[in-house]
C-alpha cells in the first residue's frame, strides 16, 4: 500500500522537513520530504500488509541538525483499516505544544476524563475520505459526531450524525463514503452547468457535535466549517486534518492529597506504609470527592541496611522501587507455621509504634521475602508473567540484582571498595540472565522481588485509574553516590563535585546533598536516554509527576568535595568571570585576598568571643599584622569535620560551625574548570570580606553580583534547560509539574510556559519579591497550590513558628483583625484550607498533615511530631507516620464531610 503525506510548512533556503515513522514492525525510521517552493512538502512511503497504523511526526533539519520538531507527546496517528485501497493520501497538519497540553495528559485521560477505548473498524469502502479533529475539551463520558449539509452528512439531523472513533488520544476519525459525497455533489448541483463544476471538487459544510453520557448535546461554538477538496480516485483514501474543535476549555480544578507511601498507616500493614495501603488511601482520597494522591519518591535507596537509608531522595537506582513496601498480606502465606506466627507478633508491634523503626521493619521484611522466595521463588521465576517482566527490564534489572548482591556480600556499598567489580561489566550480563547459571542463582532473589513491588504498584495504579484518581509520584533530581546508577553507568556523572542547593529561607548555609552532579554533555549526545528511560519507567506506575528541584536543568549547585555546607559552591553551567570584567565594575580585584579566607584577628573574636585566643593557638597560623591563615590540617570544611567527629558538646558545635565559617569567608569562588575565571560567592554580602571592604567597593560588588545571578546567565541558562527538558517532558504523558522555588532566575518562567510545565505555588514564598505573601488569585491555572511541603513545617507549625509574621499572615492575608490566635484552631485552619481550595490553581494539594489540622478532634495533639523532613539536618531520620489507621479515617463520617464541603464548595471534582 502507498502511502502519501502532504504538509504545509513554511521553511528558509537550506531547511527540510522530514517525516518521523515511531515504532512499527521496522522501528523507528526517518523519511526526507520535497518540495517546489518551501511550503508544501511531500513524501511517499510503502507499508506492509501487516502494519495496522503509522505513528508520526514532522521535524525541521537545516546543517547544524534538528532545528525543531513538532509536539512529540502525542504524534499523528494513521490506521491502516482499509482493505480495498491501495492508496492513501494524507493532508496534514503541522502540530506545535497545545497550550492545553494537559488534556492529553494520561491524569486526565486516564483518570479524570476517562473513556472508553474507541475501535477502529475496517473500512470496505472502494474511495473514502476521512476527516481527524482533535478535541481535548471533551468530559468523560461524551462522544464526538459529525453533521453538516447534504444526505452524506445527514442534513444537520442529528439523528443522522455521524458517530466518530476516538482512535487516539483526544483525536477522532470519521470515514465518508466516497462513492456518497459523489452522489452528494449530484444533489446539490444547480443546474446542468453547474453539475460539471460539482465533480471537480467537493464542497462539505458541516459541523461537529458533542453527545455526553446522559444524552446532552454540544455543538461546537464557531460558524459552520467549509471543507473543498478534488473528487477521489478510485481505490483511494483522502485523510484530512482539521483544526482542533471550537469548545470551551474544560478548565477542571482537582483536589488532592500528599502523603509519602511509608508514612500510611492501617490495620493490617508491617510498620511502615505499603503498597496494598497505597489502595486504602485511594479510597480516602474518592471518597472524599478528591481527585489526586502524590507521593515522595518511592525508589530502592538501600545503601547501609540502616536508619540512614530512611532518606527517600538519596535512592540507588531510578528503576527498582524499596522492598519496604512489598504488602505480605497479597504474598502466599508462608507454610512454617511457628515462623508466621513469629512475623505476625513482630507485625503487631511494629504496627503500633508511633513512628517507623526503618531497621527493624526492613530487616523483618527482607527475611519474610527471602523465606518466601525459598517457598515460592521457583515456581514464580518460571512464570510467563515473570519472563514477561524480566524481558522488559532487562537493562537495569540485570545490574541492579548484582549490585545488591555484591553490596551485601563485601558489607558495603561502596564500589569503589569492592574486589574485582568495581564497575558494572556487561560481559557478566549474560551468565546474570541464564537461570541455568550459578551466577544468576546468586541474585534470583533480588529479581523476585521487584517483581512483587512491580505487580503490587502497577495494581494500585491500575486501581487508582478505575476510581478516577490521578497517582503523582515524584522525581529527585539526584542520585546516591554509591548507588547501582553510578556503578552502571558512570559515564553518566561527575563524581568530583557534590549536587546541593544554594542558600535559601530555610537553609542559610545551601544544602549539600552529597550527590554526583550530571555529564550533560554525554547524556546529551545520546538524546538523555538515560532520562527519558527513567520517565517511561515511572510512567507505568503514575499518572502525574513533580520534578524535583528544576532549577537542577538548568544548572546545578556544584560544591566541592572538600566541603560540608554549601557556601562555596557555584552554578554549574555559568558563564564565570574573568579579572578584567570584575574591575570593569569598578571593584579593584584583588586576587589572593578575594579567593581566600579572610581571617582578621577581629573576625576571630567575633565568630569564638572568649575562646579567641585558644582557636588562634590551635587552629590558626599567623601571616601578618592581624592577618591569619587556616593549619593545612583544619583549612577545608572536610578536615575540620573529621577533626570535630563524635564531639557533640555544645563548645564543640560552635568551634565547629565557626572554622567553617571562617573557611567559607571569601568573596569569590574560582571556577572549577579553569581558575582564570571567578564566580561571586553567594550570599558573599553577610561575610566579614565584604563587611571590611570600602563603600564604594561594597557598591561595584552588589553591581557585580545582581548582574551575575539574575541577569548574566539568564539566555544561557534558557538555552541549557531547552537541550534537555523537552526530550524529557515529552517521553510520557504523564502531567508534569515541577518544584521551582528558591533562587528562581527568570528563564525558568519561560521554559516552563513553553513546555507547559505546572509551577508550584507557595503562598508563604511568593514569586513576586514585591510582597510578603502570594495572592492565590494571581495564581495561573497551570500551577499546583500547596501549604507546605516535605521539606517545610506543616501549616500548624508554621503558623507557631514566627508570631509577628503570622500575625501581619492574619490580618492581611485573612482580612482578620485583632490578635491571631495561638496555637492554630481548626476552625481557622479550614479557613485557611478553603483560600487555598478557591484558587486558580488546577491542582490544589495539601499534605495530610494540613488536611487533619481542621479538626482539633482528629488531629495530633503535638504538631511538631507531624514533620517529615528537616532540610538543614542532612541525617535526618525520615519516620513519620499518619497516626490513625486509614480505616478509621474511612469510617469517620463527619470529618470526611468536612473534606467533602471545602471540596465542593471550591467547586473541585
Amino acid at each position: 500500500m502507498q502511502i502519501t503525506f502532504n504538509i504545509q510548512y513554511k521553511t528558509v533556503f537550506g531547511e527540510e522537513l522530514l517525516l518521523n515513522i515511531v515504532g512499527g514492525e521496522a522501528g523507528d525510521r526517518t523519511v526526507a520530504m520535497s518540495t517546489a517552493d518551501g511550503l508544501t512538502w511531500t513524501c511517499q512511503i510503502e507499508a506492509k500488509k501487516s502494519d495496522k497504523r503509522v505513528d508520526y511526526f514532522y521535524s525541521v533539519r537545516n546543517c547544524c541538525g534538528i532545528k525543531c520538531s513538532e509536539w512529540k507527546t502525542v504524534t499523528h496517528r494513521l490506521d491502516l483499516n482499509t482493505k480495498a485501497s491501495q492508496h492513501i493520501i494524507v493532508e496534514d497538519l503541522w502540530h506545535e505544544i497545545p497550550c492545553d497540553t494537559y488534556l492529553y495528559s494520561s491524569a486526565f485521560t486516564d483518570c479524570v476524563n476517562r473513556r472508553a477505548e474507541g475501535s477502529v473498524k475496517p473500512l470496505a469502502y472502494d474511495k473514502a475520505l476521512r476527516l481527524v479533529v482533535r478535541a481535548p475539551q471533551l468530559h468523560s463520558g461524551a462522544r464526538l459526531a459529525l453533521t453538516g449539509k447534504g444526505v452524506v452528512l445527514g442534513n444537520w439531523d442529528l439523528k443522522k450524525a455521524l458517530h466518530m472513533t476516538e482512535h487516539n488520544h483526544n483525536e477522532w476519525i470519521v470515514d465518508i463514503d466516497g462513492d456518497a459525497l459523489d452522489a452528494n455533489d449530484k444533489e446539490v448541483g444547480l443546474g446542468n452547468n453547474n453539475k460539471i463544476c460539482s465533480k471537480l471538487v467537493h464542497e462539505l459544510e458541516f459541523k461537529f457535535v458533542a453527545f455526553s453520557d446522559k444524552g446532552e448535546e454540544m455543538w461546537e461554538t464557531c460558524e459552520n466549517r467549509t471543507l473543498t477538496l478534488k473528487p477521489l480516485e478510485q481505490n483511494e483514501v483522502r485523510v484530512v486534518a482539521l483544526d482542533q474543535s471550537f469548545y470551551a476549555l474544560c478548565d477542571e480544578k482537582v483536589a488532592g492529597t500528599l502523603v509519602p507511601v511509608f508514612s500510611l498507616r492501617s490495620e493490617g500493614s508491617f510498620g511502615v506504609g505499603d503498597f496494598g495501603d497505597l489502595k486504602l488511601m485511594i479510597d480516602w482520597v474518592a471518597k472524599t470527592h478528591q481527585r489526586l494522591l502524590q507521593v515522595l519518591p518511592i525508589n530502592d535507596s538501600t545503601s547501609t541496611h540502616t536508619w540512614t537509608d530512611s532518606y527517600p531522595y538519596s535512592c540507588i537506582s531510578i528503576f527498582a522501587l524499596h522492598p519496604q513496601y512489598a504488602d505480605l498480606r497479597q504474598l502466599p502465606a508462608l507454610s512454617d507455621k511457628l515462623e508466621a506466627d513469629r512475623f505476625e507478633v513482630l507485625r503487631e508491634e511494629l504496627n503500633a509504634l508511633p513512628q517507623i523503626d526503618y531497621e527493624r521493619v526492613n530487616n523483618a521484611k527482607l527475611k519474610y521475602l527471602r523465606l518466601l522466595f525459598e517457598q515460592e521463588g521457583k515456581k514464580v521465576l518460571a512464570s510467563k508473567e515473570f519472563k514477561a517482566f524480566f524481558a522488559d527490564c532487562e537493562h537495569w534489572l540485570v545490574p541492579y540484582a548484582y549490585y545488591c548482591y555484591l553490596r551485601d556480600l563485601y558489607g558495603t556499598c561502596v564500589f569503589s571498595e569492592w574486589a574485582d567489580h568495581k564497575q558494572w561489566n556487561e560481559a557478566d550480563r549474560k551468565a546474570l540472565s541464564n537461570p541455568k547459571s550459578e551466577l544468576y542463582n546468586k541474585v534470583a532473589y533480588y529479581y523476585y522481588v521487584q517483581f512483587v513491588l512491580d505487580q503490587q504498584m502497577h495494581s494500585a495504579h491500575e486501581y487508582a485509574r478505575a476510581r478516577g484518581v490521578i497517582l503523582k509520584g515524584d522525581i529527585p533530581i539526584g542520585v546516591n553516590r554509591n548507588g547501582c546508577d553510578v556503578w552502571h553507568e558512570p559515564e553518566y556523572f561527575h563524581l568530583d563535585s557534590q549536587a546541593g542547593a544554594p542558600p535559601d529561607a530555610f537553609s542559610v548555609n545551601g544544602q549539600n546533598w552529597g550527590f554526583p552532579t550530571y555529564n550533560w554533555d554525554r547524556m546529551i549526545a545520546d538524546g538523555c536516554q538515560w532520562w527519558v528511560r527513567r520517565f517511561q519507567n515511572m510512567a507505568k506506575y503514575f499518572d502525574a509527576y513533580r520534578i524535583d528541584h528544576v532549577l537542577g536543568f538548568f544548572r546545578i549547585w556544584a560544591i566541592p568535595t572538600d566541603c560540608v555546607g554549601g557556601l562555596l559552591g557555584q552554578f554549574q553551567p555559568a558563564l564565570a568571570m574573568t579579572r578584567e570584567e570584575i574591575q570593569s565594575y569598578g571593584l579593584n580585584f584583588q586576587e589572593h585576598l578575594f579567593t581566600t579566607p579572610f581571617i582578621a584577628h577581629w573576625v576571630v573574636e567575633r565568630v569564638f568571643r572568649e575562646h579567641t585566643e585558644e582557636v588562634i593557638k590551635t587552629y590558626l597560623n599567623h601571616e601578618h599584622d592581624d592577618i591569619y591563615s587556616l593549619k593545612p590540617e583544619y583549612d577545608t570544611e572536610r578536615k575540620i569535620e573529621a577533626a570535630f567527629e563524635g564531639k557533640t558538646t555544645e563548645k564543640d558545635v560552635w568551634m565547629r560551625d565557626g572554622l567553617y565559617a571562617l573557611v567559607d569567608d571569601v568573596l569569590f569562588v574560582r571556577d572549577s574548570k579553569n581558575p582564570n575565571l571567578f564566580h561571586p560567592r553567594i550570599t558573599a554580602q553577610l561575610n566579614f570580606m565584604y563587611e571590611a571592604l570600602w563603600d564604594g567597593d561594597k557598591a561595584a560588588f552588589n553591581r557585580l553580583y545582581n548582574d551575575y545571578y539574575y541577569r548574566r546567565n539568564n539566555e544561557f541558562w534558557y538555552g541549557e534547560a531547552m537541550k534537555k527538558l523537552p526530550m524529557l517532558v515529552q517521553a510520557t504523558r504523564m502531567l508534569v509539574c515541577a518544584e521551582d522555588l528558591g533562587m528562581v532566575p527568570d528563564c525558568v518562567q519561560w521554559v516552563m510556559q513553553q513546555l507547559r510545565i505546572l509551577s508550584l505555588e507557595l503562598q508563604s514564598m511568593p514569586k513576586d519579591s514585591s510582597v510578603k505573601f502570594g495572592y492565590l488569585s494571581r495564581n495561573p491555572y497551570r500551577s499546583v497550590c500547596i501549604l507546605s511541603t516535605h521539606d517545610m513545617p506543616t501549616l500548624r507549625q508554621w503558623w507557631d513558628e514566627d508570631w509577628a509574621r503570622t500575625q501581619e499572615f492574619y490580618n492581611s492575608m485573612l482580612y482578620r483583625g485583632g490578635a491571631a490566635p495561638h496555637p492554630l484552631p481548626g476552625w481557622l485552619a479550614r479557613d485557611i484550607v478553603s483560600q487555598q481550595l478557591t484558587s486558580p490553581s488546577m491542582l490544589c494539594i495539601l499534605s495530610l498533615q494540613d488536611w487533619f489540622a481542621i479538626d482539633e478532634r482528629i488531629r495530633l495533639a503535638d504538631a511538631d511530631a507531624e514533620r517529615i523532613n528537616i532540610p538543614t539536618n542532612p541525617k535526618h531520620y525520615w519516620r513519620y507516620r499518619m497516626h490513625m489507621n486509614i480505616e478509621q479515617l474511612l469510617a469517620d463520617r463527619d470529618y470526611n464531610e468536612q473534606v467533602k464541603e471545602l471540596i465542593d464548595e471550591a467547586g473541585r471534582k
